[in-house]
């Protein structure tokens, strides 16, 4: 299983690795990466793979069976054993890394008003949405959690990421914020972001180090989907 760098250190900009393995003369396995893959509604990172000084742009990213899969431009060039340096597109990173935080601070404003939970969420540099299971369409609503949200966000809490045991995580309730729960019980640790005074969750993804980081929460459009259906498109600036 390739070590995922990027659940102990968002802000890792670049790492040394060996590659594992090349496939279809495109896609790279490394033994270690601070590539964060395509997953839980957020987008993957980009960047370049460099060997001898040469270097090998990063298009895509996923996960596919525990391991991490770089899909690499060229890279029929790069070979197992190769030992090799990855930079992270840094302006992307922290783009996502504010959405997500964004994201988290919306959604525990959304749960502790209106009692909503998140059904689905994706997460990109030009737009992001979230849906949630409201069961009735107010815009007001909407602009006034946006508002709390952004006042949240000038308090400056301080976000802590750790990892605790899956057995203290179920007997927690209030982890695991997607309507659909959490599925992953074979796993023997959990990772909180925790943005203390706010929200505390099980999540896999990057995020900043302080809520100020976030910058304003921009909402873009309301959508009502149906009952118990409502999307909200929205971006950082």
């Amino acid at each position: 299983m390739t070590d995922a760098l990027y659940l102990n250190d968002s802000y890792l900009k670049e790492f040394d690795a060996t590659i594992e393995s090349v496939t279809d003369g495109k896609y790279v396995v490394l033994d270690r990466t601070a590539f964060y893959p395509k997953g839980g509604g957020q987008d993957c990172d980009t960047g370049e793979i460099i060997k001898d000084g040469k270097e090998y742009e990063v298009v895509f990213v996923g996960k596919f069976d525990g391991k991490i899969s770089h899909e690499v431009k060229n890279a029929a060039e790069l070979k197992e054993g190769d030992k090799v340096k990855g930079l992270i597109d840094w302006e992307r990173r922290h783009k996502l890394m504010r959405c997500h935080t964004a994201e988290h601070v919306l959604s525990a404003i959304v749960e502790k008003d209106h009692h909503a939970l998140v059904t689905g969420n994706e997460l990109t540099v030009e737009k992001c949405r979230s849906d949630y299971n409201l069961e009735t369409f107010d815009r007001e609503k909407i602009d006034e959690c946006f508002r709390k949200a952004n006042e949240a966000i000038q308090k400056d809490f301080p976000i802590e990421v750790y990892f605790i045991p899956m057995e203290e995580a179920v007997k927690d309730g209030n982890l695991f914020k997607l309507e659909t729960g959490f599925k992953h019980t074979a796993l023997k640790e959990v990772r909180i972001v925790d943005i203390k005074g706010l929200v505390r969750e099980a999540d896999g993804g990057t995020h900043v180090r302080s809520l100020k980081e976030v910058g304003k929460i921009e909402l873009l459009k309301c959508e009502n989907r149906g009952k118990g259906r409502k999307r909200v498109y929205f971006t950082v600036k």
